[in-house]
């Protein structure tokens, strides 16, 4: 299917042939009729990938910021392999849009294929020729209402949105500041709304359509705004002012407390300068709100991802109901998107459209629409079939499923260049970062059908790094379909997954290694031969792991498990290699940040087999800026000290030796060196099976110990 793309590194505009999406539960696929090109918001998405990399750097110094403290911590290879990823990775346009529904996930009962559909929403309601957008992003489109008038449903709720937030009554007089395509659609909702307006904009040909389309006045910002205020309130000033300029003037918001009158309010809906003259805003005593989007449920995953309602005894106009009032309002005649379109563009003219909003064409416009073929085309095309490297004989053939963040930095870049490794085919949810990673790593076909990937008989071995709740599911459809595994941690994120993927791999006896990386560290190694055959030993492993965001996948129960079980896994792993003695007891305990922050910071004592202890400390609330993790060994009459897998310290009998790194190696070409050489040989897999489990469970423990607060011994694995 044909998507509109900006890509930072070429800083080209392109119509790219992406595979199409997937349908998980709770989603809607889509296939579009028209989708309106915002101007505002799309131009500065476009200016910014279209800026060189110092251009970039000087308008966001808040980036630049991020990547020196990633230098400094991860050194300069890693952080260019990151930056580089981020730049490879094409940025979907579009948020608003309007077709036929061509399938329905689990659980989406209110819509049915062939239906009428509006979808709204960043990174979903893309120009593509099909998207696959979330249930409470979809409304049903009203019979009078065309598509193209319905491709206006995000722009038209972000507008109500803004006059909710602004609490306009019937007979207010407000102010429209800025008359595009949102101030238009703001001063027809605001005279559906029993309000008088006057509007305000640089460009008379705007001002001239506000006043075809209702407003009472309407001036050009160079003269008269005064007086038309004036005449309209009788000198008091508005009730109201919203601001829907796109600018970094600070003039909108200038000007807005000038026309307002006593107490009046002014609301924020454009991206304006936000200096607010104290003086003006003072001495009328004047509020100032901020409209966010459109409306209750945005940046909410809950909501806009899991399609978990608010209720409407507690929040009457959530984002989905503002879009099925805005096409109420539209059915009605009391907003005429129609009225606002300038110019229309088949998808394949995209670049055509956008010379247009970047002033490369210097021509006026206002609603811009792209056109895709028609509803009754060729069923969905999944897979992609991209130009491939040569084929190299003697390698193991991989199919990968995921392309994250660490996939793209970590992973794939290895993979890519690894003297055993053949890629074929990779599978991730979004078509455009199937087709990015596809390209860019050599693979030979690009999909987002998992199913493809686990069912072509060339492919002998899969990796697997999508998000975690999914890993225990794809691993053991894997191993049934005879391929051997190599899955990202963790292993499962709970006892019945664990148990899915334990009953696939006894059934087939197929490879399955987890990326537990830290273990094939050299320095590791080093620190483990330093204390064989001394007995127990002693372990403190400390981890400054740094905050998440509140509402980070890795939170979801679903998605990511937490991080103890996401990520502490790790530390669990390096424990048991170095004392050679698996986990038998836990007790840990979380500090109390209070609220309902996770509990993320964690000290969890963990009792082994032979008689060995180790201290994981799991800290979330430290400096960024200071190295990550350490472990100090004792034993023997000996002390060993790893730092942050830079530089190893080993003493003994009052002398030291330092091992120092080139740079940081926690091991991961190591770990993909041992699973290749391992499919390649057939021989024992690089982590004994029952390492990986007890591993698994001890981080379980740790969140039943911290549920009850007591300690826990492990159990013997319940049977399948």
């Amino acid at each position: 299917m044909k998507q509109v793309l900006q890509n930072d590194r070429s800083r080209e505009l392109q119509v790219a042939e992406v595979p199409a999406p997937g349908v998980r539960a709770g989603q809607v696929l889509v296939r579009n009729v028209a989708s309106l090109i915002s101007a505002g918001t799309e131009r500065a998405a476009v200016d910014f990938g279209q800026k060189s990399l110092l251009q970039k750097a000087r308008s966001r110094p808040d980036l630049v910021r991020q990547v020196v403290e990633r230098v400094r911590k991860e050194g300069l290879g890693p952080t260019i392999e990151a930056v580089r990823s981020r730049l490879d990775q094409p940025v979907p346009l579009g948020y608003s849009c309007a077709g036929v529904v061509e399938e329905v996930g689990a659980g989406v009962t209110e819509f049915s294929p062939g239906q009428r559909v509006a979808c709204a929403g960043a990174g979903y309601a893309n120009h593509a020729e099909l998207v696959v957008v979330p249930r409470n992003l979809v409304v049903a489109i009203p019979d009078p209402v065309s598509f193209e008038d319905a491709a206006y449903v995000t722009l038209g709720a972000i507008a109500l949105h803004g006059v909710r937030t602004a609490d306009v009554h019937v007979g207010d007089v407000v102010a429209v500041i800025g008359l595009g395509l949102l101030g238009q659609l703001t001063v027809q909702l605001l005279r559906a709304a029993g309000c008088q307006v006057v509007g305000i904009d640089l460009d008379p040909e705007k001002v001239q359509l506000a006043r075809d389309l209702g407003a009472e006045r309407a001036v050009v910002r160079s003269g008269g705004v005064d007086a038309a205020v004036a005449e309209l309130t009788g000198s008091r000033g508005a009730d109201a002012a919203i601001i829907t300029a796109a600018s970094s003037s600070n003039d909108p918001v200038e000007l807005a407390g000038q026309i307002c009158r006593d107490r009046g309010r002014v609301t924020v809906v454009g991206a304006v300068g936000m200096t607010i003259p104290r003086e003006i805003y003072y001495r009328k005593e004047l509020e100032l709100r901020i409209s966010r989007s459109y409306g209750p449920g945005r940046y909410d995953p809950a909501y806009e991802e899991k399609g978990h309602d608010y209720p409407v005894g507690y929040v009457r106009w959530t984002e989905r109901r503002n879009l099925e009032e805005f096409l109420r309002l539209v059915s009605r005649g009391l907003v005429t998107p129609g009225r606002m379109t300038t110019h229309r563009f088949a998808v394949e003219q995209a670049p055509e459209a956008y010379e247009l909003i970047t002033g490369v064409r210097r021509e006026p416009f206002l609603g811009i629409l792209l056109t895709y073929p028609s509803a009754a085309s060729a069923a969905p095309q999944r897979t992609v079939r991209l130009t491939p490297r040569p084929v190299r004989q003697g390698r193991v053939r991989l199919g990968v499923i995921g392309a994250g963040s660490f996939g793209r930095t970590v992973l794939l870049p290895r993979l890519a260049k690894h003297p055993l490794a053949e890629l074929i085919g990779i599978a991730t949810a979004s078509g455009v970062s199937a087709k990015a990673s596809g390209d860019r790593f050599g693979f030979r076909f690009c999909t987002t059908e998992p199913a493809a990937i686990l069912d072509d008989p060339e492919i002998d071995a899969v990796v697997i790094a999508t998000r975690h709740g999914s890993h225990a599911r794809l691993a053991a459809a894997a191993l049934r379909a005879g391929k051997a595994v190599f899955l990202e941690k963790p292993l499962a994120t709970d006892e019945a997954g664990l148990l899915e993927v334990l009953d696939a791999q006894r059934e087939t006896g197929g490879l399955l290694a987890v990326g537990f990386n830290r273990r094939f560290s050299p320095l590791a190694q080093a620190l483990r031969d330093g204390f064989r055959d001394v007995g127990a030993l002693a372990v403190t492993y400390r981890v400054n792991a740094g905050p998440l965001p509140a509402n980070h996948w890795l939170y979801d129960s679903e998605e990511g498990g937490g991080r103890i079980i996401g990520e502490a896994c790790h530390f669990v792993d390096l424990v048991q290699y170095l004392t050679g003695e698996e986990p038998i007891s836990v007790h840990a305990i979380a500090a109390d940040h209070g609220g309902e922050s996770p509990r993320d910071t964690v000290l969890a004592t963990v009792g082994l087999r032979g008689g060995s202890v180790a201290s994981i400390a799991y800290v979330s609330s430290g400096d960024r800026g200071f190295p990550k993790e350490r472990v100090e060994v004792f034993g023997g009459g000996g002390v060993g000290v790893l730092d942050d897998f830079r530089e190893l310290t080993l003493s003994r009998g009052g002398k030291q030796r330092v091992i120092a790194a080139k740079r940081q190696e926690k091991g991961f070409d190591q770990e993909l060196d041992a699973f290749l050489a391992t499919v390649r040989s057939g021989g024992a897999p690089p982590i004994p099976l029952e390492s990986l489990v007890v591993t698994t469970r001890a981080t379980f423990a740790v969140e039943e110990s911290l549920r009850t607060g007591l300690p826990v011994r492990l159990a013997p694995l319940a049977s399948g």
